[in-house]
């Protein structure tokens, strides 16, 4: 499903009315301290890595909220669309601010923001690690949408429940080529310039599949104790895909390098959906959109006997 289409799906499950929902009032629209609780509950903020900075950035938590973005980059690009389409508050992955800073000055991108989120009375909170982790999370949904059975995180949660956790590995319910897997990998992702990276033998086999939303390349030691017989993340970088390559046996784990927006793109309108239902089920009345604006940085790729 395209980042258009998801929307008109996202704001019919996110809204109605109490008494559709089972309650008595008709529902009204949530200050956003009851919005955090809600998110607390789906991705604690205990699960996000200790590196890590998650929460609110900006808000009020007395501030009335009746409508929510969620995208996954804080980019100036999704910030006027939220702005534009008079949302209160702006969901995303990545964090706005991961190091720490000594000025907001609007002098820089960062700045800017900041400023345009505060004047425009938009709060912003980041669900990154946590969304991660979670039951639901980044991960789970990209192994979910390649139909993946029997799923384990790659590296459980220290504070969190034994389902939870980075990354995921299942089981196909069938064997697949590499070939073929990739073209579903491909399939599933939304299109960006970088496409999908495939390492290993096109005709090969996969059945045990590990997955992991966003950069993933820290993760080979799990991934390797897992059996897995492929690998699908995003960001590989040279030397950590060139090591694992070489310490393959019989070729595995193959490897799929996806876009890192794209990976983590799929999880925004289960998401959506999810704090929707919550919100919904509390007796509260809010309209939930997922981003439209494709904030992969690459804008086109040159590629032997491509145009």
């Amino acid at each position: 499903m395209g980042m258009e289409a998801v929307n008109t799906a996202v704001a019919d499950a996110g809204s109605g009315s109490a008494s559709e929902k089972g309650g008595g009032d008709a529902s009204v629209a949530p200050a956003l301290g009851q919005v955090l609780l809600a998110v607390e509950e789906l991705w604690p903020e205990s699960l996000a890595e200790d590196w890590d900075e998650v929460g609110l950035v900006v808000g009020r938590p007395t501030a009335e909220v009746s409508k929510v973005l969620f995208a996954v980059d804080p980019t100036l690009a999704v910030i006027e669309e939220a702005v534009d389409w008079g949302a209160e508050l702006l969901i995303t992955h990545h964090p706005l601010l991961l190091k720490g800073v000594n000025s907001v000055a609007a002098t820089t991108a960062k700045g800017l923001a900041v400023h345009r989120l505060i004047e425009s009375g938009t709060g912003l909170l980041t669900v990154h690690t946590n969304g991660d982790s979670a039951v639901g999370g980044v991960s789970d949904v990209l192994a979910d949408a390649l139909g993946l059975e029997n799923v384990a995180p790659l590296a459980p949660a220290a504070n969190g429940l034994p389902e939870e956790g980075i990354g995921r590995v299942g089981d196909l319910p069938d064997v697949m080529t590499l070939g073929d897997f990739a073209a579903r990998v491909f399939e599933i992702l939304p299109a960006v310039a970088g496409g999908v990276r495939v390492a290993g033998d096109k005709d090969g086999l996969v059945r045990r599949v590990a997955v992991c939303g966003g950069a993933g390349d820290g993760l080979f030691d799990a991934v390797r104790l897992s059996q897995a017989d492929i690998y699908v993340t995003a960001d590989m970088r040279h030397h950590p895909a060139s090591e694992a390559r070489e310490a393959a046996v019989d070729g595995r784990p193959y490897l799929i390098d996806v876009s890192h927006f794209a990976s983590e793109w799929l999880w925004l309108p289960a998401a959506a959906e999810a704090l929707g239902n919550v919100l919904a089920d509390q007796g509260h009345d809010v309209e939930i959109r997922v981003s439209s604006t494709n904030s992969d940085p690459w804008d086109f790729i040159l590629t032997p006997g491509g145009d």
